[in-house]
């Protein structure tokens, strides 16, 4: 009885280890067959990390294919907080090595999103660091040294103001950008063409399965997405033209403070472009930066010193300053009494050196006597264009600065440009509640008093008497192509605009300019025997806050002109021994007179040669 008793409770127990077998087979079946994928995500997830890989950037060229803007590998020195956050004593060693405060580390750490991307903590570090951080690598778990490609201004401060810099977005331009793909610590454009064109030039990130141990560090790669490389810019200007404008500029500069006695010439603007088809093709600011200084971020002290600059490098005068145009608006006053038949071109004014009705008069005393338009235009005659002043009225003026795109934007694709200012009666009402005066209108007739506009729309005026009075939008881009070289997209030229005048008001206003760079012109020193025929206007504009600035604004070759010129020398002093220099220059580069055999092979040409 006792052993049947003993029986029945064996094959009970037995049914009961039968059941939970059974159980254990069923469940370990479930988990491997229908959950082992999830749970195998899990395990990989605590072993796995999926490091990015940046895209590198597209690639500048100019006209002529010459590479302007590239990449370069440089070592990064990240952080990647893998199980728990980073121990203080890691980021105490790390920030020794890198000679950067603990705080600022850890100030990064915090910003981190919850995915597994390395945080960016030095960039662009010299192979020093690189072997300390290894020769410690026990002791520096978590740290990560990568290789990304930085920009690479290959020329350094060239064409920087056309360039701009990037930099790491921050919290402005993220929350902006989010809906286009944009993550925290992305590296943007901020300023130039790297700016306008991001989204074209960025490329797609890829990145690396890195298989890490219990300790954070990665072991090996096991698996690899290629990053895709943005799109290349090509662009309209020369850098010959662009190199030769610079150097010019540079030379000026130093000679205007140490030979000429104008210590406070340290800024200046030109740009050169094509009135046929508003191509620019060289654009400079003076002073500048380094755009290479804003990898991996720009040092406090460099960032000071372009932030304290009274002459604020950061600036792209050409598109941003505004200056009075001085005389080189006389060309609309010309243009305007011409075409409303204020006067002819044979009438004669008399100059005694101050107009008759308010005594103002030329520069230095000066009284040309009897003169008519073309000698007037030619000799830069203030008592003249004070007359036409009179005869016109501000209205007139205000209409045909406009009609010349004075006042408005360019449309330039470049941030930051202004849209100047036409002397005008209500600018005057609305801003000082006063009326106008005859005065004012004389000094408007000569580029001055309320008149502003920057040298990009000044060489867009001059372009426009080259061109018959065809405006065409300015452009620095001629096409898009992606990393193997196929066009994308192509800029075709942009007429914008046209100013309508009698041919025969057009040829003599040409030829008015075409005089100033011959005998007896304020040009001719520079322009007398050069062998390609130059037209322009030299100009002096007031400043009330020192010497004169100096403008030139000028074309050629004036049978045919594919190059126009607009430069200003602040605090240079009269236009025709400042500014004047720097257009022979550039037209010397862009013409290949005096040039190098080397130089000589790359000249200019019209048509897009890429």
């Amino acid at each position: 009885m006792l052993a049947k008793r003993e029986y029945g409770r064996l094959e009970i127990f037995g049914i009961i280890i039968i059941f939970i077998f059974v159980a254990l087979v069923s469940r370990l079946g479930y988990l491997q067959m229908a959950q082992g994928q999830y749970y195998g995500q899990l395990a990989d997830g605590n072993r796995i990390r999926l490091i990015p890989i940046m895209a590198p950037r597209g690639v500048f060229y100019d006209r002529n294919g010459v590479m302007l803007v590239s990449n370069r590998p440089g070592f990064t020195i990240s952080l990647l907080p893998i199980n728990g956050p980073v121990p203080d004593e890691v980021i105490g060693k790390l920030a020794v090595i890198l000679n950067l405060n603990a705080e600022e580390i850890k100030g990064k750490l915090s910003q981190k999103t919850g995915s597994f991307e390395p945080i960016r903590v030095k960039t662009d570090v010299g192979p020093e660091i690189v072997t300390k951080i290894e020769e410690r690598r026990s002791e520096l778990p978590g740290v990560v040294i990568e290789i990304q490609p930085l920009r690479n201004y290959i020329n350094n401060e060239l064409a920087a103001h056309i360039f701009g810099y990037v930099g790491e977005i921050n919290e402005t331009e993220l929350e902006s950008g989010k809906a286009q793909g944009y993550k925290a610590r992305d590296i943007v454009g901020k300023f130039g063409l790297e700016r306008v064109y991001d989204k074209e030039i960025r490329g797609t990130d890829g990145g690396n399965q890195v298989e890490v141990d219990a300790n954070g560090r990665p072991v090996q790669v096991i698996g690899k997405k290629d990053p895709i490389p943005g799109n290349n810019l090509v662009l309209t200007i020369d850098q010959r033209i662009q190199k030769a404008a610079e150097a010019a500029i540079d030379e000026q500069l130093i000679y205007l403070q140490t030979k000429a006695g104008y210590t406070n010439a340290k800024a200046a603007a030109a740009v050169v472009l094509n009135p046929k088809t508003g191509e620019v093709l060289a654009m400079v600011s003076r002073p500048t930066f380094n755009p290479n200084a804003f990898n991996g971020g720009i040092s406090s002290k460099d960032w000071k010193l372009l932030n304290e600059n009274p002459h604020h490098p950061m600036d792209n005068k050409a598109i941003a300053g505004v200056y009075p145009p001085g005389s080189t608006f006389k060309i609309i006053t010309g243009a305007a009494a011409l075409e409303l038949g204020k006067v002819t071109p044979e009438e004669k004014i008399l100059d005694t050196g101050t107009h008759w009705i308010i005594p103002k008069g030329n520069a230095m005393g000066e009284a040309l006597g009897w003169i008519n338009f073309r000698e007037a235009l030619s000799k830069s005659d203030n008592v003249y264009f004070y007359e036409m002043g009179n005869r016109l009225g501000i209205d007139n003026l205000e209409k045909f600065a406009r009609m010349f795109g004075l006042g408005a934007y360019t449309g330039i694709n470049l941030p930051g440009e202004s849209d100047g200012l036409v002397a005008n009666r209500r600018y005057k009402e609305k801003v000082y509640g006063e009326d106008w005066y005859l005065s004012e209108t004389f000094d408007a007739a000569i580029g001055q008093g309320f008149q502003l506009a920057t040298p990009l729309q000044m060489a867009v005026v001059i372009g426009q008497v080259a061109n018959d009075g065809q405006r065409y939008k300015p452009q620095l881009v001629s096409r898009i192509t992606g990393p193997n070289g196929e066009v994308i997209k192509t800029f075709e030229p942009e007429k914008t605009g046209q100013v309508i005048l009698a041919e025969s008001n057009w040829t003599l206003i040409q030829e008015s300019l075409r005089e100033v760079a011959q005998e007896g012109g304020t040009a001719a020193t520079a322009f007398g025997d050069f062998p390609v025929a130059i037209a322009g206007k030299t100009g002096t504009s007031e400043n009330s806050h020192g010497s004169d600035h100096g403008w030139f604004v000028g074309y050629g070759p004036y049978e045919d002109p594919r190059v126009a010129v607009a430069i200003i020398v602040e605090q240079g002093g009269f236009g025709s021994s400042s500014a004047v220099p720097i257009a022979k220059k550039i037209m010397e580069a862009a013409f290949n007179i005096n040039q190098t055999p080397a130089e000589a092979a790359k000249i200019y040409r019209p048509q897009t040669a890429l």
